[in-house]
């Protein structure tokens, strides 16, 4: 069913979907000439701190924050202790193998995020969050890297095994 723009006294077809508030439950059908007027002047942000902003940028585009502070200390100090033996206990590590087989799309994933293949899923986190910020088109970056970044986490939340 097409509507009839919501823009008083505009007789064209309201195809264009513009919300009325920032929870977008609600919103405005205009034709494309009172869409385009309607969002060069709707600013989501309005009212809201820059701390708000960046809360609420985070929360949105990386889900609440980790609630769970025992396993954020526990990971933590499981970092620690790896940073302790590599750095104290090198002839461990110089045995170790040298290749490890990892899937090439992981691979190809890992070199997006320039992380080594001991990366684990908290780096993978703290790194997809500064390069999403970096190129995310709404902040000026670019879409086909935000893309890129994307993906890449796709398919290292499909390697570590989370949702």
């Amino acid at each position: 069913m097409i509507k009839r723009c919501d823009h008083a006294g505009c007789p064209k077809a309201g195809s264009c979907r513009c919300p009325k508030t920032r929870d977008l439950r609600e919103y405005w059908y205009f034709c494309t000439e009172h869409a385009a007027e309607y969002n060069k002047n709707w600013n989501y942000y309005a009212g809201m701190s820059a701390d708000e902003i960046e809360e609420d940028w985070e929360r949105e585009t990386f889900g609440s924050p980790l609630k769970d502070k025992n396993k954020a200390n526990a990971d933590e100090a499981e970092y620690i202790k790896f940073l302790n033996d590599f750095i104290n206990g090198r002839s461990a590590f110089d045995h170790m193998p040298k290749k490890t087989a990892l899937p090439g799309p992981v691979m190809n994933a890992l070199k997006v995020f320039d992380l080594p293949i001991s990366a684990s899923w908290r780096d993978v986190g703290v790194r997809y969050r500064a390069l999403a910020k970096k190129h995310h088109p709404d902040r000026s970056g670019s879409a086909t890297e935000f893309a890129k970044v994307s993906s890449a986490y796709d398919t290292l939340k499909k390697y570590f095994g989370k949702k």
